[in-house]
């Protein structure tokens, strides 16, 4: 067949006639009309800073050919994604629930982007094993830690990305920012793990949380001087209740743990210590700057829920592991070793003895969502976002019983039915100015099979 021909065969172009035309205008007003019965997400861009908690992928970029990361191959992402993603969970993390409630996609990591259009919904910056304190300031203080991912560079990354956005007027960036919604955090908790993880006293690391929160408090300043009105600025989570701490630091005294909980007492009081400092920060920062919305969410409150329900969740154990009374051992962990993974993951609270599961994921964003863990409530300050409403009680999607009768399928693309409409269209050469070639396109348009694409 001649490459100038309008069968549309390896790269030939279908060309519409005004008909056509018309009528692709036509199903393009019905399709808008059925976006806008669906809300705006109430935040066109969302960015977000942290460590693994909510790093979506910038970690494989940095370490992807290190075969000693687990968390880049199986089972890491079997429950959602069915793939590994560079999540250190099973699934989804709360900024892929938040993404979901407002409307928005899950949010790209910054460094599988390289355009402007690329980051169109906004930026992931959060790294795993990212601290907020720079490597230098531990050594300094004799802790040894190696160079790192830490806050300093997260915010450098979101600087060139604004560059990138608003080439030559950051300026031009100033409304950008008034319209996006900021999760900065959680970030800090590497700041203590790395030294606890070294053998450093609790005393000497609790030195450390002033400048730990001196650091996110800085960070929140300057994006609230690039003009940051909406930030979400997470507290840490009770690591008593890690699994991998219940067995590190094993007590055989009763009064080390919480009776209700069977967490590790003297490190939840270390985390509250943490979040109290935060929390007394964050009020400052808001009489400074009475127009900008900042919400403190409170991981530790939601997480307890989670470590409170045990008739739901095996809240004290490692899905993914190497057994154990806290499924964790000193030799084998989750991805690497003789490691085993539960049967069912929504049941457990842990994913990996470090980090949450899906499920417990879930149940902390379901929280934040409905303003239950949130100060100021995030429902109240997001009170023009109906679809949070809506969603907050599952953080579920919902699926018509029947597709065909619907032209828009996710709210912004069209619908099988409404695509095969178009297809028929074309294939039948009503809308085209030259019929297509091949004859069995006729015979086959009415029902537009698979085949006829395979001939095309």
């Amino acid at each position: 067949m001649d490459s100038s021909s309008t069968s549309g065969r390896r790269g030939g172009g279908l060309l519409l006639s005004p008909p056509a035309a018309a009528v692709v205008v036509a199903v393009a007003v019905l399709l808008s009309a059925a976006e806008a019965a669906t809300e705006e997400p109430c935040y066109p861009r969302l960015f977000s800073f942290g460590d693994s908690l909510t790093d979506t992928g910038n970690f494989a970029f940095i370490y992807g050919n290190d075969s000693r990361e687990p968390a880049l191959r199986p089972p890491y992402g079997e429950t959602f994604f069915h793939r590994a993603t560079g999540r250190f969970s099973d699934g989804r993390l709360v900024v892929d629930f938040l993404a979901d409630a407002l409307g928005l996609p899950f949010v790209r990591p910054y460094l599988s982007g390289r355009t402007a259009g690329d980051f169109a919904c906004g930026a992931n910056f959060a790294v795993g094993g990212a601290t907020a304190l720079s490597p230098a300031f531990f050594r300094a203080r004799g802790v040894p830690m190696a160079d790192i991912v830490h806050l300093d560079m997260e915010m450098k990354w979101f600087r060139d990305l604004l560059k990138l956005l608003c080439p030559g007027d950051l300026a031009g960036c100033t409304g950008m920012m008034n319209q996006s919604l900021f999760l900065v955090g959680e970030i800090g908790g590497n700041d203590y793990n790395l030294p606890l993880l070294s053998g450093v006293s609790i005393t000497k690391i609790r030195s450390f949380t002033p400048s730990v929160i001196a650091k996110i408090s800085s960070t929140i300043t300057e994006l609230i001087g690039l003009g940051a009105k909406t930030l979400v600025v997470p507290g840490n989570l009770p690591i008593g209740c890690v699994p991998n701490y219940l067995m590190i630091f094993k007590s055989g005294k009763k009064e080390d743990y919480e009776s209700e909980t069977g967490c590790l007492r003297w490190m939840n009081e270390f985390s509250q210590y943490h979040n109290k400092l935060l929390i007394d920060e964050l009020e400052k920062l808001r009489k400074l700057h009475p127009d900008v919305a900042i919400i403190y969410a409170d991981y530790y409150g939601a997480a307890m829920e989670v470590f409170l329900s045990p008739e739901q969740f095996d809240p004290l154990t490692a899905c993914c592991g190497g057994g154990g009374p806290y499924g964790v051992s000193g030799t084998a962990r989750c991805g690497y070793g003789e490691y085993k993974v539960c049967d069912d993951p929504q049941k457990f609270g842990s994913w990996d003895g470090f980090h949450p599961s899906e499920a417990a994921y879930k149940a902390i964003a379901i929280g934040l969502l409905r303003g239950s863990y949130t100060q100021p409530s995030f429902a109240t300050t997001t009170n023009s976002c109906p679809q949070i409403t809506e969603l907050s009680s599952s953080v579920e999607y919902k699926v018509c019983d029947d597709p065909q009768l619907y032209g828009s399928w996710d709210g912004y693309h069209p619908s099988e039915a409404v695509f095969k409409a178009i297809a028929i269209g074309l294939l039948r050469g009503s809308y085209t100015q030259a019929p297509l070639a091949c004859p069995q396109i006729t015979e086959l348009g009415s029902s537009v099979e698979y085949k006829v694409l395979y001939d095309l």
